[in-house]
């Protein structure tokens, strides 16, 4: 396949459905077939000499399907949506960025209302913000939350590319919130939240690639929880995991983390 169109070669083996092709090479074909209509129409006339049993079944179905399709009630219009808000969001990201953003609201209102005994050095905020993206995150790749997850998997443009493109979009959502909310309450610097953040973001990416991004975002969302928030929240300190000498440790672990997501990323087009 050149840099503008797919040879003939390649898509007459793709009509003909020959196993041989690599697999890589098959989803490059099929992405990009969805934005060329010229080797499109190359394709339909190879399956019609390449592969006539294929377009006689196609016909088959279409002309029973033209009656029945011309006697179905339309379903109204939808509203309009850019197509780059698919290629970046899933149908049920909208409510969840919502609620993460709420979240990050209300520990706002808790940080300027509560009264210093209650949470000591330490702010609710700086609390939550390592973790609080993979809120969205979970739900970025997730199968009971997506209703087009088969759909979407079976995609030429599924795996990894499409995982990373929704983290970004979660990410770009909720990091300007917690940098607003950090300057607002005035208790904790970017650097002591930023860094454990993306090194959870990219640890859970890399979780998931074995476990579900599901999984590993709830896992490490419950363990800060368990070993960090709760006890720095019941003695009012601020947690040794957020004090400034431990940020080349994160650093390291964010490190690993894109590290283990690049040598795995073949295992993202399968979950």
């Amino acid at each position: 396949m050149n840099a503008e169109h797919a040879s003939m070669r390649l898509i007459d083996g793709y009509a003909r459905g020959d196993t041989e092709t690599a697999a890589d090479t098959v989803w490059a074909l099929e992405a990009h077939l969805e934005t060329c209509a010229l080797c499109r129409g190359r394709l339909a006339a190879s399956v019609a000499t390449e592969a006539p049993g294929i377009a006689a079944l196609v016909d088959t179905v279409r002309a029973g399907l033209e009656p029945q399709l011309d006697a179905a009630v339309r379903a109204p219009s939808r509203r309009y949506r850019p197509r780059w808000v698919s290629a970046w969001l899933t149908p049920v990201m909208a409510p969840w960025l919502a609620m993460t953003v709420a979240v990050t609201l209300v520990a706002l209102l808790l940080d300027a209302a509560a009264s210093p005994t209650v949470f000591g050095d330490t702010s609710l905020v700086s609390l939550i913000a390592p973790v609080l993206p993979l809120c969205g995150v979970a739900a970025s790749w997730s199968r009971g939350l997506d209703p087009a997850y088969e759909l979407t998997a079976s995609t030429a443009r599924a795996g990894l590319p499409l995982l990373l493109r929704r983290t970004t979009s979660v990410l770009a959502v909720v990091l300007p919130g917690l940098l607003v909310e950090g300057w607002l309450t005035g208790t904790m610097t970017a650097a002591q939240w930023l860094l454990p953040s993306l090194a959870f973001t990219s640890t859970a990416l890399a979780l998931g690639s074995v476990v579900g991004v599901t999984r590993a975002a709830a896992a490490l969302a419950a363990v800060w929880g368990a070993v960090i928030a709760a006890p720095a929240w019941s003695t009012g300190r601020v947690p040794l995991a957020l004090q400034s000498d431990q940020l080349p440790l994160w650093g390291l672990l964010l490190a690993l983390g894109i590290g283990a997501v690049i040598a795995r990323r073949k295992a993202y087009s399968v979950l």
